[in-house]
């Protein structure tokens, strides 16, 4: 087959390949599902011009050297790589953006498309312009070699980011709280940090490769309602029964606090002095538990006062009493 006979193919990829680029930068990011169609239709078109003109697009044929030809084809075929790594990674996005979790898998999103690009471009250097890629290949090798041990920590956050992507043990916008007491809501993670943001509105920039070390509990799975657990003591004059009855009254007319699952009044235990109760009930979110331990309080302090409970002093207290009295007689 005559090289030159090929031109009109290689002149309708070249053009279907730039007027799929401008297309593509026209429907901008916020249209991942136009931009994946139009990626589609071009690619194909590419493809089928090629396949239907006897040409394989992966590849040189043997003999063309043709003058102007040979840079028609190797430009079409340049573009055709561009448009199938432009095709993969659009459907990547996609899958992304319909299950959900466009911000959480942005990680694994950018390895995955930075890994198109480069097979990519090892495939056009090695089948378009017939370069022996296998040097190059062990040369990168060893190039990563080296930039491996100069960047230990930076590829340890990097592959405990991986780890938490695919683990899930928290998303974006999750209430977390770590093991050394930080907590917060998670506003970012990328390849090297999670970002979280405190109570206190301060931003905690914690490395991927720390936060898949130490312990984390997730507040916001498998809802955002959280327990609070409030203990005070009631003088052991009263009614245990009597107790439990004024305090859970106390605890259903507060606003701040979810009603179902009702609250819980534990009576936990009972000397000659007091009885220890803790009040247990829930809030909507863990940011909500300040203002209803606010409402608890006073509306249990007020309710105790017009039933006639007094409120009991610490058991520490006590024996702190106890052993400054025995100190005192001692002396004496």
């Amino acid at each position: 087959m005559a090289y030159n006979s090929l031109m009109p193919a290689f002149l309708t990829v070249d053009l279907l390949g730039l007027l799929g680029i401008v297309v593509w930068h026209l429907q901008g990011q916020q249209r991942p599902t136009a931009r994946l169609i139009v990626q589609i239709l071009f690619f194909a078109s590419m493809t089928a011009t090629l396949i239907v003109s006897g040409i394989p697009p992966h590849r040189v044929i043997a003999g063309e050297t043709d003058g102007f030809a040979v840079y028609m084809g190797t430009a079409a075929r340049v573009l055709w790589w561009v448009h199938l790594a432009w095709a993969t990674i659009g459907f990547i996005r996609l899958y992304i953006v319909l299950d959900r979790r466009p911000q959480e898998a942005r990680l694994i999103q950018d390895l995955i498309v930075a890994g198109v690009y480069l097979g990519v471009t090892l495939s056009i250097v090695g089948f378009v312009f017939g370069a022996p890629i296998g040097t190059l290949v062990a040369t990168s090798g060893v190039v990563a070699i080296i930039l491996g041990l100069a960047l230990q920590n930076t590829l340890g956050d990097l592959f405990s980011g991986i780890a938490l992507t695919l683990g899930r043990p928290f998303s974006i916008g999750d209430w977390i709280q770590l093991a050394d007491g930080t907590e917060g809501r998670v506003v970012q993670n990328n390849w090297r940090s999670t970002q979280v943001l405190t109570p206190a509105n301060n931003l905690v920039v914690l490395p991927n490769s720390t936060l898949a070390k130490i312990g984390l509990t997730n507040l916001t799975k498998p809802d955002e309602s959280h327990l609070v657990i409030l203990p005070i003591r009631i003088t052991s004059d009263s009614r245990p029964a009597e107790v439990e009855a004024i305090l859970k009254s106390a605890l259903q007319t507060c606003q701040c606090i979810v009603q179902a699952p009702a609250p819980i009044i534990a009576l936990k235990s009972i000397d000659a002095i007091a009885i220890d109760v803790e009040l247990q009930f829930r809030v909507t979110a863990p940011a909500a538990r300040t203002p209803a331990r606010n409402e608890v309080i006073d509306t249990v302090h007020q309710r105790c006062a017009t039933h006639g409970l007094s409120l009991a002093m610490p058991a520490q207290s006590y024996l702190g009493i106890a052993v400054n009295s025995s100190a005192k007689k001692a002396s004496a």
